[in-house]
């Protein structure tokens, strides 16, 4: 990480709520081309969440902690706070010696933007202010939300115009927090009804949704300048597993996620 910052762009993508096994079937089912062209042997990687709801999540997240390979490590990380003792930072972790992920790339001259969905970066008291808050530049509005069945597609167009109107020599850091996939999330699969409520398969419509306009989210990111994206689910959730529904809960299906990484190269912008 330590050629990439200062040279590449940055987006961080969670895909909120994502179930890894809805994002593998649908990866291999070809459902969702656009993602799965970029995912490495287009597949997703299986990793564990460090959170089992958003807002935990994304403190780890946010402190350098993304989600851990599902497999026996230790696991070198790509960030990592300055902390004595550390195990999982290694010659190639990028080490930055403020609180947070956000504020060290800041430091190393990044302009840092968040463009929330989920309730915990709407601003709209101090705890929705946390997350958006370690950010120079948030942004939430209630179209970006999750009762909006265009949220994603509104986050995507406020996406572009801060990309647009960024000076060319400034490197960013772009997060975005896509809701479309969490609850409710029925009206995302034609026939389905408020009244029978979300499913597993609404929740697989609603990824489909996000992988039709995903393209132009990558497009902007690396309009400028190679860019280092990380594509990831913050937690899963339960539609009556072992008789569990929702999550902050500790099911496999809440703490197993998907991830991907990848570059992303001005060229593509232009396809």
């Amino acid at each position: 990480m330590n050629d990439i910052v200062g040279e590449h762009d940055i987006l961080l993508v969670t895909l909120d709520t994502l179930r890894h096994d809805v994002a593998e079937e649908l990866a291999a089912a070809g459902r969702i081309p656009h993602l799965a062209r970029h995912l490495p042997g287009g597949r997703w990687e299986r990793r564990h969440a460090p959170g089992s709801f958003t807002y935990a999540s994304h403190q780890a997240i946010f402190a350098g902690f993304l989600p851990t390979p599902a497999e026996p490590g230790p696991h070198p990380r790509l960030f990592a706070a300055s902390f004595a003792g550390s195990e999982t930072t290694a010659e190639g972790t990028f080490v930055y010696d403020t609180p947070d992920l956000v504020g060290g790339l800041a430091k190393a001259g990044y302009h840092t933007v968040c463009i929330g969905g989920v309730g915990f970066f709407n601003k709209q008291g101090p705890l929705g202010s946390v997350l958006p808050g370690l950010f120079q530049e948030s942004h939430w509005e209630p179209e970006f939300g999750v009762t909006s069945p265009r949220s994603f597609e509104n986050q995507v167009e406020r996406a572009e115009q801060v990309v647009a109107r960024l000076p060319a020599d400034r490197r960013l850091f772009l997060f975005v927090n896509v809701s479309a996939l969490h609850q409710p999330n029925w009206f995302h699969l034609p026939g389905a009804t408020r009244e029978a409520g979300d499913t597993r398969a609404t929740h697989a419509a609603a990824l489909e949704y996000v992988d039709r306009h995903i393209g132009r989210l990558f497009a902007a990111a690396s309009s400028r300048r190679r860019c280092f994206a990380i594509v990831c689910s913050d937690h899963g959730t339960a539609y009556g597993d072992d008789g569990y529904t929702g999550h902050r809960l500790g099911h496999e299906c809440v703490w197993t996620v998907p991830y991907a990484q990848f570059l992303l190269d001005p060229a593509e912008a232009a396809r």
